[in-house]
Order: C-alpha cells, then structure tokens, then sequence
C-alpha cells in the first residue's frame, strides 16, 4: 500500500483531482474526474481519470474502470453535440512503449473534426494494410489459451 501512497503523491493528474495542480476541469463525479489535455491533438481533447490512482489499464480496479469508460462515453456524446465533433477517439495508452507518458490510469477523449484547421491527429499506422494472417492466428491461439 506504500507504493501507492508514494506513487499517487507524486502523480500530476492526482494533484489535478485534489486541486493542487491547476486544469481547466470538464466534471467530475463520485469515483472520475474530467478536465482538458494541455497538449491537444484536436479541439476539445480532454482526460479522464478515476479519482483513486491507478498506474495504468493492467493495474487499475474494474469498478473504477467501469466508471471512468461510462464518464468517458457521456462525455464524448456532449463533445459530439456542443463541440460540432464529427467522431471521437477513445484512447488509452498502457506502457511506455504504447505512448504513456503519466502513469494514472486514463482516457483520451478525442473529438476529431473533418476541418483539420481543429484536428490536428494522424493515424500512426495505415488501416487498410493487412498484416501476415499466419501471425495473426498465432496471437489469436496464444490469447485464446489464457483466457
């Protein structure tokens, strides 16, 4: 329990949640809070988080997941409806290597825009391109054993 309290103290987006750090705060509920990204990929990109730290998608409880992914969805209707969004992304990064860069657990709601004058993201892969089915079946058996 030591290294959560160390963990959390030392987290930006808790000092966020306990109001010590300024944001510019969306809502907030019992268990989520909600507040814009700094660094934006489009209009209206904003963070959700549970209130209780969790490092990250792996480590976080499944009621605070289940609350932070509901809060996320409202959210991403009202930014379809106020913001004029064309679509969202709903997006987690788990590790460093998945583009983490604060561990508490969150969600990126992105509203993304047909003007790019208010989106400013690119796909980092390209869809369409179909990868090798032998590989692809091979991860399907290995995931399907374990679960």
């Amino acid at each position: 329990m030591s290294d959560l309290l160390d963990a959390s103290a030392q987290c930006v987006f808790c000092g966020i949640v306990a109001g010590t750090i300024p944001c510019a705060k969306v809502t907030e509920d019992a268990t989520t809070f909600a507040f814009m990204d700094i660094d934006p990929g489009s209009d209206g990109h904003l963070l959700v988080v549970p209130k209780r730290h969790s490092a990250d998608l792996v480590e976080i409880l499944p009621e605070d997941l289940t609350a932070t992914t509901l809060a996320a969805q409202r959210i991403a209707k009202a930014a379809l409806s106020e913001l004029g969004a064309d679509g969202i992304n709903l997006l987690n990064c788990c590790g460093t290597e998945a583009w983490q860069t604060i561990f508490h657990f969150h969600l990126h709601v992105i509203p993304r825009y047909r003007d790019r004058g208010k989106d400013r993201m690119e796909l980092p892969f390209e869809p369409g391109m179909p990868g090798d089915a032998e590989a692809i079946a091979e991860s399907a058996r290995m995931l399907a054993a374990v679960l």
